[in-house]
């Protein structure tokens, strides 16, 4: 399993969903940590804060939830399958994975996620006056 997770029976199975769910808070800092630090370049942002919000649904199904992570990671991990040094198609792997992801679950991404994403998006941003932002 990814991210230094093993399980080999379904014992450990339980045990491990337990310690992914205690490490929740630490994953979440994390992923705004480094969408705020990256949020100025990322162009598919809306996407990936909407399968955010998605994930952390508790009535996402779980392998929802599988599908949009591993976009998601995809995202963010530095390694492609396209050198980030070509100009014009930078962004063309990460797209295309996002896009498949989001087509394959588009019927869980609901309208909730989506806004919740653009107001992350306008506070990342700084849209709007400071009590817009805060009200938001």
């Amino acid at each position: 399993m990814p991210f230094g997770y093993t399980a080999a029976c379904w014992a450990e199975f339980a045990t491990l969903a337990r310690q992914i769910r205690s490490d929740e808070a630490v994953w979440r800092r994390k992923f705004w940590r480094a969408i705020k630090r990256e949020a100025a370049n990322i162009p598919l942002l809306d996407d990936v804060l909407a399968a955010h919000y998605c994930i952390f649904d508790r009535h996402t199904p779980l392998y929802v939830k599988a599908v949009l992570a591993g976009a998601i990671a995809y995202f963010i991990i530095p390694d492609h399958l396209i050198p980030k040094n070509l100009p014009l198609i930078v962004l063309a792997d990460d797209a295309a994975v996002l896009a498949m992801a989001m087509k394959a679950v588009s019927s869980h991404i609901t309208p909730d996620h989506r806004e919740a994403a653009r107001r992350a998006l306008a506070r990342m941003r700084g849209e709007g006056t400071p009590a817009q932002v805060l009200s938001r």
